[in-house]
């Protein structure tokens, strides 16, 4: 033991002297082929900027991939979705790199994973490490490139995190050496945004996109607005783009924003939401950086001006625009263009029809049978909300319609909603269904006192469901199973979802991983040639509705 927290102590102090010099620290490729990128640090994805690095594995999984620098093995993380299979290094120059998508890890991390799922009999497990119990120095081999959780292809997802408070940073500087980058970064369009009640732009009080091919056309403007552009980055040696690492607005050769994706945090991930035009995103699925901060956007990568971005055209005369957009190797684009001011009448703010939901406090939504808290900090401007309860007369609860438009939630808000008609005794059964046309999605939930109350992050159609249903199991290529033991099922639940499975062969469980449906045998060295089996499957869904199918091969 006194060694053990020795070899802690001795760590402790070589994290703390080397994080004073992290940039003296070099690097590694984790592959041991070309780099290219299928996707960089701060793209744009749904809900969250892009985490690292997407390294290219030729296509194929099974590649070795090895620790970017010393350090030691402090956290293996499998799941179903998201990294699918993950390991993290912390190194002491005060980062931490994580390996996301792999198939498989080192033999003796393996070892150790495979106790634990076999011991608590589950799949997914997340365990962290002592710095002395996996050890590793640069180029050591730490798992296998894969295609695992959410991914779309084989590749390797490299992250560099900082381990004092987990914020993701840009590993691009680090492993630039190993990329080639000639080419600069390209935009498609200009957004013109008028404030409502306060600014209009040609005459109008909506938005104005305008192609960048089109920016000599005039654009007239008056009062309050602000301004977007849609761009992409590219690099040499593929078709792949990316995000823009830095994109900065003058105005009349004033710096007026500037986003510069080189670090954030978790918390800020949903923060994208408030920094594009979500609303666009939405309806048209075009990603649209606006030059603006809303108020209740915490995001440290944007910097604005005192007016938040916000340019007032109070003169009739030319206001010179100019974007500057930058990549990781400093190649950059320039965009000019001229909004005229002109004096014209700006458009009235209509009469709100709902109720108003702010930014900077807590809201409260209640109607007959439903209550809806969105806690302050969940907005990232203020918002009008519509509401309306439907009467369903088959429905064990009144639909109720939460209307925001297209306008984001940060995090997740407390929903509850009463129970109408008691169909069911088992009160489990009950679950929260948010219904977007003819689709319907699950928001799980708990029955308690006559409620049912779950969290969303979402705004909609909204009632209480019931879930009788037991989830499908279809076994695939069963006649083979006895002579290749690739033993799978296709398992799913159309309406809250799987929540556990377990395989049994002979009566003793053997390890399956769910990947995008399909259940798969992990080790089929578990199975035996030469003799017949028989093989249980055990399915439960969120409300604990079961199949269990068996089978002999």
């Amino acid at each position: 033991m006194i060694r053990k927290i020795g070899l802690v102590i001795l760590w402790g102090i070589g994290l703390f002297a080397r994080a004073q010099d992290a940039d003296s620290v070099i690097y590694r490729s984790p592959v041991d082929f070309p780099m290219l990128l299928s996707a960089n640090f701060g793209e744009l994805r749904p809900n969250h900027f892009h985490g690292g690095l997407d390294i290219k594995t030729q296509g194929v999984t099974g590649k070795v991939v090895r620790a970017v620098a010393d350090g030691y093995i402090s956290r293996v993380a499998v799941f179903h979705g998201g990294y699918g299979q993950a390991v993290y290094v912390t190194h002491p120059d005060g980062h931490t790199s994580v390996y996301g998508h792999v198939e498989a890890f080192a033999p003796s991390l393996q070892e150790r994973v495979r106790e634990y799922q076999y011991k608590y009999e589950t799949f997914t497990c997340d365990l962290s490490f002592e710095p002395e119990e996996f050890p590793v120095k640069a180029g050591d081999m730490i798992a296998l490139s894969g295609n695992e959780g959410s991914s779309a292809g084989p590749h390797l997802h490299l992250e560099i995190r900082r381990s004092d408070n987990g914020n993701y940073t840009d590993p691009l500087p680090r492993f630039r050496e190993y990329l080639k980058d000639t080419k600069v970064p390209e935009a498609s369009l200009i957004a013109f945004y008028p404030i409502v009640g306060q600014g209009v732009i040609n005459g109008s009080g909506e938005k104005l996109l305008r192609g960048v091919s089109s920016l000599n056309s005039p654009v007239y403007a008056w009062g309050k607005i602000y301004t977007g552009i849609s761009a992409k980055d590219y690099m040499d040696g593929t078709t792949n783009y990316y995000g823009v690492h830095s994109v900065t607005l003058y105005v009349d050769s004033v710096e007026v924003f500037c986003s510069k994706t080189d670090e954030f945090s978790a918390d800020e991930n949903r923060m994208i939401n408030g920094f594009i035009d979500y609303d666009e995103l939405q309806r048209t699925r075009r990603l649209i950086m606006r030059s603006y901060k809303s108020p209740g956007n915490g995001l440290n990568l944007l910097s604005v001006d005192t007016d938040n971005g916000v340019i007032t055209i109070a003169e009739e005369r030319d206001y010179a625009f100019c974007y500057v957009l930058e990549d990781n190797f400093g190649n950059t684009k320039t965009y000019r263009f001229t909004v005229k001011g002109k004096r014209q009448d700006i458009p009235e703010k209509g009469k709100e029809k709902g109720m108003r939901l702010h930014w900077n406090r807590a809201n409260v939504v209640q109607k007959p049978g439903m209550e809806f808290v969105i806690p302050k900090g969940m907005l990232y401007d203020d918002a009008e909300l519509y509401t309306e309860m439907k009467d369903d007369s088959a429905g064990v609860s009144f639909d109720y319609v939460l209307d925001a438009g297209n306008t984001p939630l940060h995090d997740y808000c407390d929903l509850a909603i009463g129970v109408r008609k008691q169909s069911v005794a088992d009160t489990t059964k009950y679950y929260i269904v948010r219904k977007d046309g003819r689709r319907k999605y699950s928001e799980g939930g708990q029955y308690s006192d006559g409620w049912v109350r779950t969290k969303v992050r979402n705004f909609g159609t909204f009632s209480v469901a019931v879930d009788t249903v037991p989830p499908r199991i279809t076994p695939l290529g069963e006649s083979s199973w006895r002579s290749t033991r690739n033993i799978r099922f296709r398992v799913s639940d159309g309406e809250t979802g799987i929540s556990e499975y377990k395989v049994y062969v002979d009566g003793a469980f053997v390890l399956f991983g769910l990947k995008k449906g399909i259940l798969v045998i992990q080790d089929k060295n578990r199975v035996s040639w030469g003799k017949r089996h028989r093989l249980e499957v055990v399915v439960t869904d969120y409300c604990g509705n079961e199949t269990r199918e068996y089978y002999e091969f």
